[in-house]
C-alpha cells in the first residue's frame, strides 16, 4: 500500500516548515492589493528608448565577453581539478578529500563576495568579474564534472590499461568520450547562469550591461531599463538555443 504511517509525520513535518518560512519571509498574498501600482511602474518603461541602443549592444557585447571568459577559463582549471575530486580516478583518498573540500569551500563563496574582494585589488571594470565567475565556477564545474567522471563506465579505462597505457591516456581516452555531451551541458549552463551574475556584478561597477541596467534604473530612464531587460532576455535565449545546438551535434 503507497500510505504508510510515516508519511503523516512527514506531511507534518512540511507543514511545520512552511509555517515557520512564511512567517520568517513575511508571505503575505494580501500585499497585492497595491498590485496597480506596479502596473502603473511598469507603464512607464513603454514606449523602449532606441536612442543608446548602439551604446546597449556594446555593453552587451562586453556582458557576454565576461560570462563567456569567465566559465571558459573556471572550465579549464576545473577540468583536471575533476580527476583528483573523483573516487575513482584520485591518486589517493587524502588528495581526493582535499580536492573535494576545496571546491566545496570555493563554491560556497558567491561571486559578487569575490567581485567586492577583487575589486578593491583591481578596481572597477569588468575584469575583476571576469575572475570572479571564473573562481565560483571553478567550484561548480569541478563538483560537476567529478560526478561525471565518478559514474562513468569503468570498462573501456580497464581496457586502455590493459593495452598497458598510462593512467593519464587511460582517462582522456576512455573517460572524457563518455562524459563530454553532459560536460558541454553543464559548461553551457554556467555560461547562461554566468551572464545573469554578470548582470549583478555590474551593480557594484563590474562593467556590460548590468551596470548600464543598474545606471539607467538609478536615473529614473525606464523606457531605457525596459531596452535593457529586453536585450538581456534575448542574450540569454540565443545562448540557451546555441548550447542546445552543439549539444545536440556532438551527442
Amino acid at each position: 500500500m503507497w500510505f504508510k504511517k510515516k508519511n503523516i509525520y512527514t506531511v507534518i513535518l512540511l507543514i511545520v516548515f512552511l509555517y515557520i518560512s512564511m512567517r520568517l519571509t513575511e508571505f503575505d498574498l494580501t500585499k497585492f492589493r497595491d498590485f496597480r501600482n506596479m502596473i502603473d511602474f511598469l507603464s512607464q518603461w513603454f514606449p523602449m528608448d532606441f536612442s543608446k541602443l548602439p551604446l546597449m549592444l556594446q555593453d552587451s557585447m562586453e556582458t557576454l565577453a565576461m560570462a563567456f571568459l569567465g566559465s571558459f577559463l573556471g572550465l579549464l582549471i576545473a577540468l583536471p581539478i575533476s580527476f583528483f575530486a573523483a573516487s575513482n580516478t584520485s591518486p589517493s583518498k587524502s588528495l581526493y578529500h582535499f580536492s573535494r573540500f576545496a571546491l566545496s569551500f570555493i563554491r560556497s563563496i558567491p561571486e559578487i563576495v569575490f567581485g567586492l574582494i577583487l575589486l578593491t585589488a583591481l578596481g572597477l571594470g569588468p575584469f575583476p568579474a571576469v575572475m570572479a565567475i571564473m573562481f565560483h565556477n571553478v567550484g561548480v564545474l569541478g563538483k560537476l564534472i567529478s560526478e561525471l567522471i565518478e559514474s562513468s563506465d569503468p570498462g573501456p579505462q580497464e581496457a586502455i590499461k590493459a593495452v598497458g597505457a598510462k593512467k593519464g591516456f587511460a582517462y582522456i581516452f576512455s573517460t572524457m568520450p563518455q562524459i563530454w555531451p553532459n560536460l558541454l551541458s553543464h559548461y553551457f549552463y554556467r555560461f547562461e547562469v554566468a551572464i545573469r551574475t554578470s548582470l549583478i556584478l555590474g551593480f557594484i561597477g563590474g562593467g556590460g550591461i548590468g551596470q548600464r541596467l543598474f545606471n539607467d534604473f538609478k536615473t529614473f530612464q525606464y523606457s531605457a531599463v525596459s531596452l535593457d531587460v529586453l536585450i538581456i532576455m534575448v542574450i540569454v535565449v540565443i545562448v540557451d538555443l546555441f548550447g542546445s545546438y552543439v549539444r545536440n551535434k556532438v551527442i
